[in-house]
């Protein structure tokens, strides 16, 4: 039986602005790996398809923790969760900080991949305490911040890993976290539950998704590699079938599961899981292939760029990103989600197309990267905010963590296709992948993007449906 409870009472600017503080510092330490990638793999002794897979092993963990986290949250609060999950995050970002080794950053970052599912506790509290209308507004605040944090993050990395370590890149926004968390423990009323408490965890669920991601990830990091071998091939084909059906089984009929696939079949949600998808396979091949088209060595037909360098040239694409979160929500308030997201996808192709044909100067690079950004931060604040406004306010975890995790399986599932195409691009006896492979990369990125626009011409031109 549901509990009645008051209602929360509003919250003001600074519990707002702590939330935001939040939002920032976690989009800081999500992002230090991007831009030194090259410098681990060279400190770390890492091949490509372990420097491929440290950059997506904090969004699989993510993908895992966001249902949990929101389901967590519409059923004991908001507030109460966020505040344990941050401080899973702050023990991951020491355990990175501290980390000797590649095994030991691996353990790092999936303790660190907890905070992806902070994003859809933000949207319960924001939601919980404030009018509909501002609340569309504080959703995309809160998203573009989270971007802001990101930037700062992407920026930053590079020097203070080759001015101190590789270690205080990971320590430093360590502790911002730490104190945006104790400011939303201090300011930041709480929530009362949405949710029945009776039911709990689906461990099985948390498995069998656990099993599709990993060996997902696996069919498509050493598919390349494993063509030689078919036979082993198939079998992990085969076990990605398994795990993927019985998944989907399990959930169907779990009285309390971990991702309600029910909340698919209405059109607002599945239609932004599916346009999230295809959206951040598009963004995440520029996300992989710039900053490594950036340090390809300048005596072929790349840059040399360092990490400091290579975090300098990203900056405006971060810039783009963190503006794009609170034009997003205000054009959603005022044209509707099918305008913002229709014109996101045109801008992320003409950028994608753009990379694709013109990426000889630096410039060219920089730019193209930040028209996607601008228009991932378009596309996915609208997705979010169009679910979020969509659902019964307790489902709002449920619903905008199914987005969020379609967005982490995307971007991980572009990031390992664009390895792959770079690995199969590269010539025997070299470590430089041909011009080539990138092109074709963005190319591919470019068509998948272009795809989602038969979802778009679907959508109701409002928020709710």
């Amino acid at each position: 039986m549901t509990t009645t409870h008051a209602p929360a009472r509003p919250i003001g600017k600074a519990a707002v602005g702590a939330l935001g503080v939040l939002a920032v510092a976690t989009g800081a330490l999500e992002s230090v790996v991007t831009p030194t990638l090259p410098l681990l793999q060279r400190e770390l002794d890492m091949s490509p398809a372990e420097g491929a897979l440290l950059s997506i092993v904090l969004l699989v963990t993510g993908a895992l923790i966001t249902p949990i986290a929101g389901t967590l949250g519409d059923r004991y609060g908001g507030k109460r969760v966020v505040v344990r999950l941050m401080a899973v995050v702050c023990v991951g970002g020491l355990v990175s900080a501290l980390a000797p080794n590649l095994p030991v950053l691996l353990l790092g970052q999936v303790l660190q991949g907890a905070m992806v599912g902070a994003l859809p506790l933000s949207f319960i509290l924001v939601r919980e305490h404030l009018p509909a209308g501002e609340s569309e507004v504080a959703i995309g605040v809160v998203s573009g911040l989270f971007v802001g944090g990101a930037m700062a993050g992407t920026l930053a990395a590079g020097p203070v890993a080759e001015g101190l370590s590789r270690h205080w890149m990971f320590a430093l926004p360590t502790f911002a976290v730490t104190g945006a968390t104790v400011l939303v423990h201090r300011l930041m009323p709480h929530d009362p539950p949405r949710r029945p408490h009776g039911a709990g965890i689906d461990w099985p669920g948390l498995v069998l998704l656990s099993g599709t991601l990993v060996t997902l990830m696996l069919v498509l990091g050493l598919g390349a590699d494993l063509v030689a071998q078919p036979l082993v091939l198939l079998g992990l084909v085969v076990l990605l079938a398994a795990f993927g059906t019985g998944w989907v089984a399990v959930e169907r009929r779990a009285a309390s599961p971990m991702v309600d696939l029910r909340m698919l079949t209405r059109p607002a949600v599945g239609k932004s899981c599916v346009l999230t998808f295809l959206i951040c396979v598009g963004t995440s091949a520029a996300t992989y292939l710039v900053p490594q088209l950036f340090a390809v060595p300048a005596d072929t037909y790349g840059f040399g760029a360092s990490a400091t360098a290579i975090g300098f040239f990203l900056l405006p694409g971060a810039l783009a990103a963190s503006l794009a979160g609170p034009i997003s929500g205000i054009g959603v308030r005022r044209l509707g989600s099918r305008a913002v997201v229709g014109a996101g996808v045109l801008l992320m192709a003409v950028g994608l197309l753009g990379l694709a044909a013109a990426h000889a100067e630096i410039w060219h690079l920089v730019l193209g990267k930040a028209l996607v950004a601008l228009a991932n931060g378009l596309c996915v604040t609208a997705m979010v905010t169009r679910t979020a406004t969509s659902v019964d306010l307790g489902d709002t975890g449920i619903a905008t963590g199914l987005v969020l995790v379609t967005r982490v399986i995307g971007f991980a599932v572009g990031v390992q296709v664009s390895g792959a195409i770079l690995t199969a691009g590269t010539p025997s006896g070299s470590k430089v992948p041909a011009e080539s492979a990138f092109v074709a990369g963005f190319v591919l990125a470019a068509a998948v993007t272009a795809l989602s626009l038969l979802v778009v011409r679907t959508m109701s031109k409002g928020v709710k449906e």
